[in-house]
């Protein structure tokens, strides 16, 4: 069982444009998307990955992210995940059914994924604050990203927080670049330059 920030990024770093459009990551093909299903086994797959995931947890960005693109579509928003779920907020938010909200220390939180999740993983679904806040108090152990070859030049970052990663596998996906990395402790500054 890991606690695991799964998302896209741009090559530039971040997880959401300027306008908050993901646009950008749909128009750019994956594995599934190249003729044959793509040229090397995929051990960095998301459909392998969804499996191990006993809770999910995202933030308030997230959800309203989602909700515009049921929107957009045309459907009413139901929530898209049969795993245990949390959206992290300190706003009054209409959910459907599904996602508990939960607005307290993430410390607080962490018991009760773990009593959902029973051995599978916790997939931290976005945004980059949420993940910060498992990393904060040393519960975030993975984050893997999906490289898209484009720049955005501004928009929501990956991760705001200093931290050390460690490479632990690389792998094409498509024309996206699969990257997972072990979080191995807080970047400290150095105060001698």
């Amino acid at each position: 069982m890991s606690v695991i920030y799964c998302t896209a990024i741009s090559l530039d770093g971040f997880i959401a444009d300027d306008e908050s459009s993901l646009s950008w990551l749909f128009r750019t093909p994956g594995r599934h998307d190249e003729p044959e299903g793509g040229d090397e086994p995929a051990t960095l797959d998301f459909d392998a990955f969804i499996k191990t995931v006993g809770a999910v947890v995202m933030g308030a960005n997230t959800v309203e992210w989602l909700r515009n693109q049921f929107a957009l579509e045309g459907k009413p928003f139901t929530w898209p995940y049969e795993q245990p779920s949390w959206v992290l907020t300190h706003r009054d938010m209409e959910l459907p059914e599904g996602p508990q909200l939960f607005a307290g220390d993430i410390r607080e939180l962490h018991p009760l994924l773990l009593q959902a999740t029973g051995e599978k993983d916790i997939w931290i679904v976005g945004g980059g604050d949420v993940a910060g806040q498992f990393a904060d108090v040393g519960l975030l152990e993975k984050v893997w990203v999906h490289v898209n070859p484009v720049t955005l030049g501004a928009g929501a970052p990956l991760l705001p927080r200093r931290l050390r990663l460690r490479r632990e596998r690389l792998e094409r996906d498509g024309q996206f670049t699969a990257m997972l990395f072990s979080v191995v402790g807080e970047e400290p500054r150095d105060l001698h330059s």
